[in-house]
């Protein structure tokens, strides 16, 4: 599989949904296979919170194996012998493209928390300009899980033109109460964290606890009861008994301590805020009224996909979308994936998935 990787350099303004201004900026992104002539066989995957343009195949340089490797590639799901496929790492990140740990070049200093909140929306309009740079007229289909579905659902709602199909998957157009108040509670750890220092820590000492802290709250909405009580129950962690100290204990404990001690080693406490912060913002019915007015404008099919023990962005809210857009007579297929790993199923249930996906691109 042909694999390239590289870095679109905006020289044009970003008008953001705040009112403020993105100047310059770059996005990292990644392209498997190979654009066709006509230039019509272009997929756009959009990842989810804290991931990144390398959506497939191994790194030579980091050994790492793409997020969703086992979807994308030849023969696979999204085939890349017959699709030219891109994934982009989102502004605000830090995997490349243009985040608060960037350098700014009006200052030549890093942003920090000078760099402006963006939203969903914003993202989608720096893919926009992305698109229009590699010369592609419309997008066979725009796929994403998580944050990555709605980025693909305001792809569908903001350039109607330029998408013929729409794979919205673990997602949800409006924040729940439940979800926001876990992401503020992420955000908190942070900015309570001394060596935040609003913002402006040092590189040698960033506030790794409240972002380790942080993951560890994420990653307890990206599973379920029965993935956990399955994998830990109760269990202890290397003793017998417990150590009556306030120390590690249960397996679940270690588990967690271990993912929040991975994630601060590849993650910026900044960019965690500003990416959290635009996942909270991001509700469809308050941008367009309605979610109705919203797929009023849309020109493209749909698949719209749940997890069944999603309890992050439950099964009810993809079940709204595809019902909205029943009524409006668009075309939507609607699948419920039975799955005992909750939020994380998207990124878990590559069989499942595969059986969905590679049918929907085959219309």
């Amino acid at each position: 599989m042909l694999r390239k990787r590289d870095v679109f350099k905006s020289n044009q303004p970003l008008i953001l949904s705040s009112g403020n201004t993105l100047h310059n900026y770059d996005i990292c992104y990644e392209t498997y296979g190979t654009l066709n002539q006509e230039k019509n066989n272009a997929i756009l995957i959009c990842h989810a919170l804290t991931g990144s343009a390398h959506a497939a195949a191994i790194d030579k340089e980091s050994k790492s194996k793409g997020w969703w490797d086992s979807i994308i590639g030849p023969n696979k799901a999204i085939d890349t012998n017959r699709f030219f496929v891109i994934c982009s790492n989102v502004i605000g990140s830090c995997k490349g493209s243009t985040g608060p740990a960037s350098i700014d070049p009006r200052t030549e200093k890093i942003y920090k928390t000078n760099f402006p909140i963006i939203t969903i929306t914003d993202m989608v309009n720096a893919q926009y300009e992305l698109i229009k740079h590699l010369e592609i007229p419309c997008l066979y289909a725009v796929i994403g899980g998580s944050m990555g579905g709605m980025q693909a659902l305001s792809w569908s709602i903001k350039f109607p033109k330029h998408v013929n199909r729409c794979a919205a998957i673990a997602c949800t157009s409006q924040i729940s109460p439940q979800a926001l108040s876990f992401a503020t509670v992420g955000r908190y750890s942070i900015t309570s964290d001394p060596n935040w220092n609003n913002g402006n820590y040092n590189e040698t000492n960033p506030p790794l606890k409240g972002l380790a802290t942080a993951r560890m709250i994420g990653h307890i909405t990206y599973l379920s009861q029965e993935s956990m009580s399955k994998k830990f129950g109760r269990g202890l962690q290397k003793k017998a008994d417990y150590g009556y100290k306030f120390k590690t204990d249960f397996q679940i404990e270690s588990y967690l301590e271990y993912q929040g001690d991975k994630f601060v080693q590849s993650f910026d406490a900044n960019s965690y805020l500003y990416l959290s912060k635009a996942l909270s913002y991001f509700d469809l019915e308050k941008e367009y009224k309605t979610l109705s007015n919203a797929f009023k404008k849309t020109n493209c099919s749909f698949l719209i996909a749940s997890i069944s023990s999603d309890w992050l962005y439950p099964a009810e809210n993809s079940q709204k979308m595809a019902k909205t857009l029943m009524k409006l007579n668009k075309d939507v297929t609607y699948c419920n994936i039975e799955s005992p790993h909750g939020h994380d199923g998207f990124l878990i249930e590559s069989e499942k998935l595969s059986n969905i996906i590679k049918p929907y691109l085959e219309r």
